[in-house]
């Protein structure tokens, strides 16, 4: 038993779980926001797809998802495209959407009209149109609406599942325990009570021949030919599981949806299985509600948890290996009824027409390089060395390590010439059988990219060069080793139109010789100087004259046409996420594994290339909203067919949204735009479908978009012309406004300028005058100076004056005294002494020198006496001389002489003359007087 299980781990480890399949493309709740079951699938005319998801009408343009609800937010089950209406059918309700001018979807009520009340619980389930006719489908009821009469009509159908079946022109359905039916002059007719039609819920009715194909719940097929029902053989019947829902496609092949087992794809005449595909190969979910095939038949599935769509016609399939066993794919051939795979972890086979997983070859665990097919035998150039494959087997022939590929010898079929990692080595046929013979001496470089033309042998070394090398007849030494400095990086050399061509990112170069390497400029240009960007090295399909190589955008081959010499390019393309996973830099490839067919390796499995289905697209491009408003938000939606939409300044942000409805999985769909009057170039190719404009200036603008669909520009360009109007302070209304406050503004500024001027010229005036006054008050001011300082010489004449009789009188009255003295000193003075010295008292008390005094004294100081006089009337004469002694501010020695008295005798006078005053003790007399 031990044995056993360890076998089983082995088979296991050995194989990598995988089946080549139509491209899916999964969109989850997340994706399109909304819930998870989705009951039903339809396209518009505008090629738009609307689905029926649980409370929500989604809408998806190839781009964006849309999400629409009813009022009420009942649950959504049936949805139909007819016309420019999209009916749904859901809780008690049924009616249609239509858009407006803006793009939104808006919805009609037709139960409302209606006066016959509904059945309770009733849900519409299904929707078919007929000429004028749409049916809405309960579990109870056939509701018949006819637009152009706008009149219904209800047919009881009480059944187990809703189906309306439209088959040569006829609608059926099935109504349970009782049978399948028709309409007839509106009313349900009989087709057949058989017990396959009363008993077992049927899933599809379609006309094959003219006879009704019936498809029921349990996988079952039946043929009615309008008399009997008989069973009708396919591959399902060995199959025991439930279906939901089916669809015949237009190829005419089928497709089941099954509760728990994803669907099956079934051929025209049923008798295989095409494609089953569940949750484990790429599904959402398993249970299939609903199918739906778009105009470009593509393959939709409504599930129980999310949207998934299949390419079934698409000319990529994919294998993924989704555990990792198969690892990184770097070379594939098909040979005999076998597909081989060489990878990073060994080499893989399966059979051609199977669908079983690939097992890997006993032997080959390690990096495998190279495939090829050389004299009817397939080589692997693997890591460890050289393998030939026969059918499930390898055997190691060559343990040289290393090998990057084989070449045949001219003139030499018993001997192979092999790359290897330490140079080029010899593989010999002897007895039919394949063996290593030797290495050549003399080249130790690695040898991944070489050519042979008879004993010359090109190697290309990516950081070393280009080597010439002449090999010695005998295979077993080297001649002569040129070294030639390389071109450039990215390189390889190949053969091609029976020439050697090196290929760099610089330029292709044709090599007939080390000193003979010219510049192919017809396949430069082809390859390297499009717009797409050559990203890997060139890939040569010699049976087909075709060279592959990789860019940005997919992939490219140039072929030669079959009419003529001349070289045609030919882009496929491939997404970006698709590219990026197609292996390491410098080792793509692509291997021709059947007629137009081609497996391309890529790091988790391979996609296949069929060059037959291959078409050039004929999509066109749709404006489907546009947003405006202000800087922050953009909320409102403008009219999508108006010829020329007005927006507000404060509305003059814009963004325009466009769509191509492309749903291949592997074809890209980039846009390209322009607004005319602010930019008329067009913008660079972007993924991005959605253009904003912010801060547009007031004018006209025309906004117009264009795609490119995989590598064909859209048949369309979507254009839409509008206005940014002037903002309020610019309209024509401000702009006479703005006229008229400038006429205004002109007149009181000449206004203003006038009586400025007449102001200035008064000021200029007043000036003069002030001026003039100014001047007549300097010129008596300088007059007044004038007399003030001739009044003041005079005063100053007088002062001198009065000094000068001041000292005269101090001089003369101190020359008596002194004279009065000498004389009374005389002794026994006669009678005449004695005259003398009253003469010389008469003197110095003359009222004549007081009275001189007293005139130059006032006229100095002009009513001083009087003054005095007048605030102090108790003063005496004497007193007033004092006071015009001190005026002077003469001390009191001065005075003594000029009073004839003791300088004693004058201290007394001015304390006398204290009192009179009244001053207090702390005032000085001086002061006193001097300040008076």
């Amino acid at each position: 038993m031990r044995p056993y299980i360890f076998y089983l781990l082995v088979l296991l480890c050995s194989t990598t779980l995988g089946q080549e399949l139509p491209p899916i493309k999964n969109y989850t709740t997340k994706e399109y926001n909304g819930e998870f079951q989705n009951w039903a699938i339809t396209q518009s005319p505008s090629k738009n797809i609307y689905v029926a998801n649980h409370t929500s009408l989604l809408e998806f343009d190839g781009s964006k998802w849309h999400q629409y609800k009813l009022p009420t937010s009942p649950i959504i089950r049936s949805v139909k495209a007819a016309g420019d209406k999209i009916y749904t059918g859901s809780y008690r309700e049924f009616g249609y959407w239509t858009k407006e001018e803006n793009g939104e979807l808006v919805y009609t009520s037709l139960s409302q009209k209606m006066e016959i009340p509904m059945a309770e619980d009733e849900e519409f389930w299904d929707i078919l149109e007929l000429e004028q006719w749409v049916l809405f489908q309960s579990l109870d009821r056939i509701y018949i609406y006819d637009h152009a009469e706008d009149t219904f009509k209800v047919i009881e159908a009480n059944s187990d599942k809703a189906n309306l079946s439209l088959v040569n022109d006829n609608v059926y359905f099935q109504i349970a325990r009782k049978g399948l039916f028709t309409i007839q002059n509106g009313e349900s007719a009989l087709v057949s009570d058989d017990p396959v039609f009363t008993d077992e819920p049927i899933v599809g009715l379609y006309g094959i021949d003219n006879d009704i194909l019936v498809i029921t719940e349990g996988s079952r097929f039946y043929k009615y030919d309008s008399e009997s029902l008989e069973p009708w053989q396919t591959a399902m019947d060995t199959i025991n599981i439930k279906l939901y829902s089916s669809i015949q496609l237009n190829d005419g092949s089928f497709v089941l949806g099954s509760i728990s087992n994803g669907f099956y794809h079934l051929s025209q005449n049923g008798d295989s299985i095409i494609e089953n595909i569940d949750q484990e190969k790429g599904l959402n979910n398993n249970t299939v509600l609903s199918l739906f095939e778009d105009s470009d038949n593509n393959l939709w599935l409504g599930l129980d948890n999310g949207l998934s769509i299949i390419n079934l016609y698409a000319p990529f399939n994919e294998y993924v290996d989704k555990l990792g066993n198969l690892g990184l794919v770097y070379a594939a051939l098909s040979h005999k009824g076998y597909l081989y795979l060489g990878t990073n972890q060994g080499l893989f086979y399966r059979k051609t027409e199977s669908s079983n997983p690939f097992r890997m070859i006993d032997g080959t665990e390690g990096q495998v390089w190279n495939l090829q097919l050389l004299d009817s035998t397939v080589f692997c150039g693997h890591n460890n060395g050289t393998f030939v494959v026969k059918n499930d087997e390898a055997e190691l022939i060559s343990d040289f390590p290393g090998t990057w590929g084989i070449k045949p010898i001219q003139n030499h079929d018993n001997l192979l010439l092999q790359g290897n990692y330490n140079g080029l080595s010899i593989l010999e046929k002897k007895k039919g059988s394949w063996t290593f013979r030797n290495s050549i001496e003399g080249f130790t470089v690695s040898s991944r990219f070489f050519e042979l033309d008879s004993l010359e042998v090109v190697v290309n070394h990516e950081q070393k060069g280009l080597y010439f090398i002449e090999l010695q007849s005998d295979f077993r030494k080297t001649k002569q080793v040129i070294n030639k400095e390389g071109f450039g990086h990215s390189s390889n050399i190949f053969s091609f139109q029976d020439q050697i061509h090196y290929k760099t990112n610089s330029g292709i170069y044709t090599i007939k010789n080390e000193n003979d390497i010219k510049i192919d400029s017809t396949l430069t240009q082809m390859v390297l100087a499009n717009n797409n960007g050559q990203v890997s090295i060139i890939i040569p399909e010699n049976s087909e004259q075709r060279l592959w190589f990789f860019t940005n955008s997919g992939i490219q081959y140039v072929s030669q046409s079959t009419l003529s010499n001349k070289l045609n390019s030919s882009n496929i393309s491939i997404p970006s996420d698709i590219r990026a996973n197609l292996g390491v830099s410098g080792f793509e490839n692509i291997s021709k594994i059947a007629e137009s067919k081609y497996l391309i390796g890529s790091s988790n499995g391979y996609v296949s290339l069929d060059l037959t289905k291959v078409e050039s697209s004929d999509k066109e491009i749709h404006i489907n909203s546009i947003y405006y408003g202000g800087y922050q938000e953009l909320s409102s939606k403008a009219p999508i067919n108006s010829t020329n939409e007005q927006l507000k300044y404060s509305n003059n942000n814009v963004r325009f949204e466009f769509s191509v409805p492309e749903y291949d999985k592997y074809t890209e769909v980039k846009y390209q735009y322009k607004m005319e009057n602010l930019y008329n170039g067009w913008s660079e190719w972007s993924e991005s479908s959605e253009a904003i404009f912010k801060n547009l200036a007031f004018g006209d603008y025309t906004f117009t978009v264009r795609a490119m669909v995989g590598n064909s520009i859209s048949e369309n360009t979507a254009s839409y012309s509008f206005t940014i109007l002037r903002p309020w302070y610019l309209s024509n209304l401000a702009l006479a406004l703005y006229t008229i406050g400038l006429f205004l503004l002109f007149v009181l500024i000449h206004r203003l300028y006038k009586n400025y001027y007449k102001r200035k010229q008064e000021s200029l005036i007043k000036r003069n005058k002030k001026e003039l006054e100014r001047r007549e008050l300097e010129e008596k001011e300088r007059i007044a100076k004038l007399q003030t300082e001739k009044l003041q010489n005079e005063i100053e004449n007088k002062n001198r004056e009065l000094a000068i009789s001041t000292m005269s009188l101090v001089k003369k009255n101190k020359f008596l005294s002194s004279l009065k003295s000498q004389l009374k000193e005389v002794p026994n003075k006669d009678r005449s002494i004695k005259s003398v010295i009253k003469e010389i008292d008469n003197n110095i008390n003359s009222e004549d020198d007081w009275k001189f005094f007293e005139d130059a004294f006032n006229n100095a100081d002009r009513d001083f006496l009087k003054r005095i006089k007048a605030k102090h009337d108790s003063l005496t004469n004497n007193d007033l001389r004092l006071c015009a002694y001190l005026r002077l501010n003469l001390s009191s020695k001065e005075i003594a002489p000029l009073l004839n008295i003791s300088v004693k005798s004058v201290e007394m006078k001015r304390y006398r003359l204290r009192k009179k005053f009244d001053l207090p003790h702390h005032d000085n007399l001086i002061d006193y007087i001097l300040n008076f």
